[in-house]
């Protein structure tokens, strides 16, 4: 069956994934969307999603999502706001994340919309709710069909319940011969990780449509991002200072917290006060706890050993923003994790302008930040920023762990690549800023020998399975 791809997101940039597949079949065309993210990052780029979807949503039979990262769920509402009434799919816990991140998106985009001088959001709650009763949950490996193409989630390892999809042609099945596989990738992880199983082998695609956030370098190991993150801790409790975290609240917030419970647990870190303050973060740390089932084997053995993962001795927990302005009359010192990772909202926006201009202070990053966020341009050394209408002058110290990375790095990705190269006829490389796909283009053409391309914004490509 001839398939053609058009890739509407994640093109030279690192947000936005949305891949339309149009299918020939034998009673006419089957539409199928591959993830509906926002776009983040830069002024511009968030003006995209509030333009029209360059398809009909009302013509799309399904969604596949492989993860619940806003970059990939976050117009999800939209689309049915704007006609789509057919199925989605994902895994249980993402489904559990996304409407969690959905709901709490919905007040970052009401403060952008009155910004732009718009009456209301491109979603509200309603669409949350009708996107969720069209919602169905799969678990790894189980096998389902949409109009004769049949749809496998495999274990990406980005983060709980993150998806690989493998779809195939499931008509005429009687047929002997080898059926082709079309695999996306969604968002690889930076395996091994102390908490996720690893990401699933997949030996035998013959079409890929891969990631590329870090398709130009390499992560530092586990080992040496641990010890950044207690020497970080170590010396904000000699400065007396605040140490503040900007956290995605999915995944990369309980991998912080579960490598911190580890330090308190074993005397390596000074007693001190850490404030978890964010509510998204609370609330998606729940939903890991509800799937303790889907955690690796080591994370699962601490369990039943009695730990909680997720807390130990000074860790408060602030849902309430009265609570969270409380954090400034806390003496230093202090650890603050916060979102949003890039410091283009949240909580950690209001304690950026308390502690910035302090040098006793750090501003530690450990998540990926997109060209035009204020942490990029934070982590890039701008002395003053523009916060909240006001000038702050940068006096703290600003780190960067690489290591906690839940993406994989360019030997993670070419590696991913290499166990399918005896099968593999293209690879399409997207989710990535223009030079880091075009790198991992290169290093796919030169090390594997296969055909690899970096699709732009609208193109089309054909492929048959």
């Amino acid at each position: 069956r001839k398939i053609a791809i058009s890739f509407f997101g994640g093109t030279e940039e690192v947000t936005g994934s949305n891949y339309l597949l149009e299918i020939d079949g034998a009673r006419g065309k089957t539409r199928i969307l591959v993830d509906c993210g926002l776009f983040q990052g830069s002024r511009v780029s968030e003006e995209k999603n509030s333009e029209p979807f360059p398809y009909k949503p009302s013509s799309i039979d399904a969604v596949l999502v492989t993860h619940a990262h806003l970059d990939h769920v976050g117009r999800i509402p939209k689309l049915v706001k704007d006609g789509f009434k057919g199925k989605i799919y994902s895994t249980y816990p993402t489904k559990d994340f996304a409407k969690l991140m959905l709901i709490d998106s919905i007040g970052v985009l009401t403060k952008e919309a009155k910004k732009d001088g718009k009456n209301q959001p491109i979603y509200q709650e309603e669409d949350v709710d009708k996107a969720m009763s069209l919602w169905e949950a799969k678990n790894y490996r189980e096998s389902f069909e949409i109009e004769g193409i049949s749809v496998l989630f495999k274990d990406a390892g980005h983060i709980l319940g993150s998806a690989m999809i493998e779809i195939t042609n499931s008509e005429n099945a009687g047929i002997k011969e080898k059926k082709k596989k079309l695999v996306f990738s969604g968002d690889l992880g930076n395996s091994p990780e102390p908490l996720i199983n690893p990401t699933e082998v997949i030996n035998d695609a013959n079409f890929m449509v891969i990631e590329s956030t870090y398709g130009d370098r390499l992560h530092e190991d586990y080992s040496q991002a641990d010890l950044k993150l207690e020497r970080a801790i170590e010396n904000i409790v000699k400065k007396k200072g605040t140490l503040m975290i900007p956290a995605f609240s999915l995944e990369r917030t309980q991998r912080i917290l579960y490598q911190i419970n580890d330090l308190v647990e074993n005397g390596r870190i000074p007693k001190i006060k850490i404030f978890l303050d964010s509510p998204l973060s609370i609330k998606a740390t729940g939903v890991y706890k509800n799937y303790a089932g889907l955690y690796n084997t080591e994370a699962k053995n601490s369990i039943l050993k009695g730990d909680d993962l997720f807390d130990f001795p000074g860790l408060v927990l602030t849902m309430e923003a009265e609570e969270s302005k409380k954090i400034l009359e806390v003496a230093p010192p202090k650890i603050i994790i916060a979102g949003s990772g890039m410091c283009n909202g949240g909580r950690i926006v209001h304690h950026l302008k308390n502690y910035l201009p302090s040098k006793n202070n750090t501003l530690l990053f450990v998540s990926y930040l997109a060209v035009g966020s204020l942490g990029r341009l934070l982590h890039d050394g701008e002395r003053a920023v523009n916060i909240m209408g006001e000038k702050i002058p940068v006096e703290a110290e600003i780190e960067k762990i690489g290591g906690y990375s839940s993406h994989a790095d360019l030997n993670g990705l070419l590696g991913f690549a290499a166990k399918s190269a005896d099968t593999l006829e293209k690879v399409f490389v997207t989710h990535g800023e223009l030079k880091s796909s075009s790198f991992l283009v290169q290093r796919l053409r030169d090390y594997l020998g296969v055909s690899a391309v970096a699709p732009r914004y609208g193109e089309t490509q054909e492929i048959e399975i």
